[in-house]
């Protein structure tokens, strides 16, 4: 069969589920195993997780010694949950970082069913089925896949609490109780794993459709609208809030009120205020990132925007807006920037991609659309590998092969699909988009970024000890100048962040058999310190890296007492 007629077959299978899973597990896999736990948000989540594991304490949240009062525990337990039954069937999962990254591809998968299967009523069989194929190799879905904390698992409970909101809207008196108990206990799963990040976005959309749809002369304040009462509010709301409340109870009276404060009066407050943690933005830096956030689907997407705005007063697509435009500029406002804030509106922007691509009265964006993203296209795709090709050389001195593997494929990606475009295959073109994307990540994912050596500066220092002191035991170890929370999960939360060279030497002293890692900064400072103990320091050997998070280069030398 010529590919072609194949890809021409595609979007008519009735069985999309083996299809989607097989692109899911083609796209996310590689790199997934063997990229080591990076910093600093994947570390800091699975080592909380792990000391949940060794500490049977579920409730409380903890990173080392230190309370962690930012996110509900929903993501930990998920995680949790997940090495324990890893670990049941014989496999050595704990200090695994892969493990704690199942919940996030559990969690893409089921975003990216959901978007096909509960998308139909809104677009169609074969426009859903496209639209969950752009939507797995969105960078920002692959990213999060491939990290250990909250978004991924976050976006499938968003995905399918909309999925069904637009049943609602679309069809009232076919949505039934059970429907509804679905959709107020997805958002209360939601709640467990990011707060109110999961009801806001149906909230606003809710909050969109009432103001659009409403009779004139209505009060704003009383649903109008016969998919509003189908929703069942009254009875799902405290549904919702009864799956989340006994956590916030416990952990409300475990830490005496502090989670409360620290995480609303802290973290939600503070993202929303300020640029937290150096990640502040501009409005409209979103807007901006789309084109490399929603690759390859940003190159349908972008030219379906116009169309679909013209097409607003039709009920599905109305829906579609209402879920991503007021979410999408919700982020916009907020101060603090990161890239996978805007996921929970991706679905309905792949759904509105899709529907244009499968419309053959689609109308053609302006010639500017097409050039914008046609450069998101190439500039993705031949730049993605560049740019890993680049990194590589300036950090480790060499030409890597995979680099050079996946520019050819991000070349040829880009050659096939600029063809299709002037053809006006758009059907065609995003699922080929999808499965040309494979070799490109997996040049990166799994042969680039795993080989580049310098950067895994945490791995490489507990190999280090383990080589030279097999056994030491984590409280046993003190670290100054490198204090990432990669190193607490590679060697155990239980170690020793010290504050300086002097307090290196102070550790040392204090009990026989101990090592202490000293950067190159600190190193002279401690040498002072440990001769006016009167200690004999022999050094064990130099692990030198590049810490990324802090863009320098690091020296980490071992030292124990004679």
């Amino acid at each position: 069969m010529r590919p072609a007629a194949f890809l021409d077959r595609l979007p008519e299978t009735r069985r999309p589920v083996p299809w989607l899973l097989l692109l899911c597990l083609l796209l996310w896999l590689p790199g997934f195993f063997t990229i080591p736990a990076g910093d600093r948000d994947e570390s800091r989540f699975a080592q909380a997780s792990r000391q949940m594991v060794e500490s049977g304490d579920y409730v409380r949240i903890r990173l080392g010694e230190v309370e962690r009062n930012k996110k509900p525990a929903g993501i930990h337990w998920a995680q949790a949950a997940t090495v324990h039954a890893l670990e049941a069937v014989g496999i050595p999962a704990r200090g695994q970082i892969w493990a704690y990254r199942l919940p996030s591809l559990i969690g893409g998968i089921i975003a990216v069913l959901a978007t096909c299967l509960l998308g139909r009523s809104l677009v169609g069989r074969r426009a859903a089925f496209i639209a969950a194929a752009m939507l797995a190799p969105c960078m920002v879905l692959l990213v999060e896949t491939h990290i250990a904390k909250t978004d991924a698992a976050l976006l499938a409970t968003i995905t399918i609490a909309m999925g069904l909101m637009g049943k609602a809207y679309l069809t009232p008196n076919g949505f039934t109780p059970r429907q509804a108990a679905t959709f107020w206990a997805v958002l209360g799963l939601g709640i467990l794993l990011k707060g109110p990040i999961a009801p806001i976005v149906p909230l606003l959309a809710g909050l969109t459709l009432a103001a659009m749809d409403r009779p004139a002369g209505s009060p704003w304040w009383k649903p109008s609208a016969p998919w509003q009462w189908s929703l069942r509010a009254g009875w799902g709301i405290p549904l919702m809030v009864l799956c989340a409340a006994p956590w916030f109870v416990a952990i409300g009276i475990a830490t005496e009120g502090r989670f409360f404060a620290e995480a609303v009066g802290g973290d939600m407050l503070g993202k929303v205020s300020s640029g937290e943690e150096a990640h502040w933005g501009p409005p409209g830096m979103y807007a901006a990132i789309f084109g490399i956030t929603a690759f390859p689907a940003a190159w349908v997407v972008l030219r379906a925007l116009p169309g679909s705005w013209a097409d607003r007063m039709q009920a599905p697509v109305r829906f579609l807006l209402a879920w991503a435009v007021p979410t999408w500029l919700l982020f916009e406002a907020v101060a603090t920037k990161l890239p996978h804030y805007t996921l929970p509106a991706f679905p309905a922007l792949m759904l509105l991609g899709a529907r244009w691509a499968m419309d053959p009265l689609r109308v053609a964006p302006p010639r500017w659309v097409d050039w914008l993203a046609n450069l998101a296209l190439g500039g993705v795709a031949i730049g993605l590998p560049l740019v890993a090709g680049v990194a590589v050389f300036r950090v480790e001195e060499r030409i890597d092969l995979f680099a050079i593997i996946g520019l050819i494929a991000g070349i040829a990606m880009t050659w096939a699909l600029l063809r299709m475009a002037r053809r006006a295959q758009w059907g065609r073109a995003a699922l080929a988009a999808a499965i040309l994307a494979v070799p490109v990540y997996a040049s990166v994912l799994e042969g680039v970024i795993p080989r580049l050596q310098a950067v895994w500066l945490s791995p490489r220092l507990a190999a280090q000890v383990a080589a030279v002191a097999p056994g030491l035991t984590a409280r046993d170890f003190g670290v100054v100048g490198h204090h990432e929370p990669s190193l607490q999960f590679a060697m155990g939360g239980d170690i020793r962040l010290l504050r300086d060279g002097a307090a290196a030497a102070a550790f040392l002293a204090e009990a026989p058999g101990r090592i202490a890692a000293v950067n190159d900064r600190q190193e002279a400072a401690f040498r002072r310190a440990a001769a006016e103990r009167g200690l004999a320091v022999r050094e064990l050997g130099t692990v030198t890296g590049l810490n990324y998070v802090r863009g320098r280069w690091v020296a980490m030398s071992l030292f124990k007492v004679d």
